[in-house]
């Protein structure tokens, strides 16, 4: 797409805006309905670009692509009349009869910049929400993940109009013709270098901004704990998706005296769900491309390999691997976002909590422990985006939890009403009353204080 067609679908977009600011209660319904509905028509299409995209398997494309979407259509579509209501709030009882109340409005048109990793369900999540709010989107999925693109532009080209949805693809050039337009809102998610430049151009027009990011999520493991379990859920969680997953547990701290016996329960696991040759398994998926396959390759050190190891650059395969770390390691320096797990073995907790507290604040947190006391001087120490105590991942299903970052991991969250909040201007609106008209107000202004300020002392 050049860049006129790409100045032509922004200026659309912000001119049917301002003809009709407010898209009405039925209209939204009905664009979500149509979300709905090509879902269904191209799931077995949007499983298949899935798996040559990333050899996602089916069970897991359908759990955290399709599924996941569909749900939040259905939440939003049930309680979309109820959030879109004005919210009645209190009046300082010395304006009465006045009323106040907060309208949610559209910011007008939003920007969603995909990553490749979940590249259905991390735009068409935050679409669902800007649409739910009366936004008009322009989507820009990951050319990374080439054949989902082509496949979310044919369904947004055929489904809905360019006034309410469009979709431009393409690389550097066409992002970056996208955010040198006029947005009234952006949300992106991907990496935190991508995140400053978004940031600063979106600072040109003062365009609020969402940034999804990732960073090295810590995973605790100390006290009373059940370490049969924590390795079949820390296994699950990591290798999701071949460890391409922003929420993904990055490296594991745990307690000197707990460490060779984790290790032996996370190979054991790891043969169970994957086989003793997982390049052989169905369920388990590849790495993106070459350039990220050999990035990861670098990270892998020889010599602290506790399993994994048969890499295929022409499959682009790196098996489920688990490393024996140290700080300073290259592995423990940026967020891995692959199938390599760092294990490091702490002296104690303090020791644990200060060597993450020291870093970048993380996406996500993982605390297993059965000791309350454990997992309070965590909480209250290490500042996360987001937490699950004693599993992996499962604090992004909730979606009456606000999922996003914190610091370096991001800004803003989303989710179930959240997503409808993070997409909406609140309004304050404020009704004066025309019955009664207090004069202390008005000029002149002498003698008047005393008397305003014995008055608040009733209706402050």
């Amino acid at each position: 797409m050049n860049q006129n067609q790409i100045s032509d679908i922004i200026q659309l977009q912000r001119t049917k805006y301002r003809e009709n600011s407010f898209i009405e209660y039925d209209t939204r319904m009905e664009l979500l309905t149509k979300v709905q509905n090509c879902i269904t028509k191209y799931e077995k299409d949007i499983l298949n670009a899935l798996s040559l995209d990333l050899g996602k398997p089916s069970y897991e494309a359908q759990l955290s692509e399709i599924i996941f979407v569909q749900n939040e259509v259905r939440s939003i579509k049930k309680n979309l009349k109820k959030w879109m209501k004005k919210r009645k709030v209190k009046t300082p009882l010395i304006h009465f009869p006045a009323k106040s109340y907060i309208r949610s409005e559209a910011y007008g048109s939003v920007l969603i910049i995909a990553p490749w990793n979940y590249p259905f369900q991390l735009l068409f999540s935050p679409l669902i929400g800007a649409i739910a709010a009366g936004n008009r989107v322009v989507l820009k999925p990951s050319e990374i993940s080439e054949n989902t693109s082509h496949l979310i532009k044919k369904i947004i080209d055929e489904v809905f109009e360019e006034e309410y949805i469009a979709c431009v693809e393409g690389g550097v050039e066409e992002t970056t013709e996208l955010l040198d337009g006029h947005f009234d809102y952006i949300f992106y998610t991907g990496n935190a270098h991508v995140g400053r430049i978004v940031m600063e151009k979106a600072s040109k027009n003062l365009t609020p901004v969402t940034l999804e990011l990732g960073g090295k999520s810590p995973t605790f493991v100390f006290g009373n704990s059940d370490l049969e379990l924590v390795a079949k859920r820390i296994v699950s969680g990591k290798f999701f998706n071949a460890g391409q997953t922003c929420i993904a547990p990055d490296y594991v701290l745990v307690d000197e005296n707990k460490y060779e016996e984790l290790v032996n329960k996370l190979i054991k696991y790891i043969e169970k769900f994957y086989g003793e040759v997982p390049s052989k398994s169905k369920d388990y998926g590849r790495i993106i491309n070459e350039s990220h396959f050999n990035r990861l390759l670098s990270l892998i050190e020889t010599d602290s390999l506790l399993c994994g190891g048969n890499t295929s650059s022409e499959k682009k395969f790196i098996p489920p691997t688990l490393v024996s770390a140290k700080e300073g390691d290259l592995c423990m320096k940026d967020e891995i976002f692959g199938p390599i797990l760092p294990i490091m073995k702490m002296e104690n907790l303090k020791s644990a909590i200060d060597y993450v507290t020291a870093g970048e604040k993380p996406l996500a947190m993982y605390i297993f422990s059965n000791d309350s006391k454990v997992q309070e001087a965590i909480l209250n120490r290490v500042s996360a985006g987001g937490v699950t105590v004693n599993d992996t991942l499962m604090h992004i299903t909730n979606e009456h939890l606000p999922f996003g970052g914190v610091g370096h991991s991001g800004m803003g969250s989303y989710h179930g009403e959240n997503s409808f909040d993070l997409f909406s201007h609140k309004k304050s609106v404020f009704k004066a009353s025309t019955v009664m008209d207090v004069p202390v107000k008005y000029p002149p202004y002498f003698g008047k204080i005393g008397l305003v300020r014995w008055l608040m002392r009733f209706f402050g």
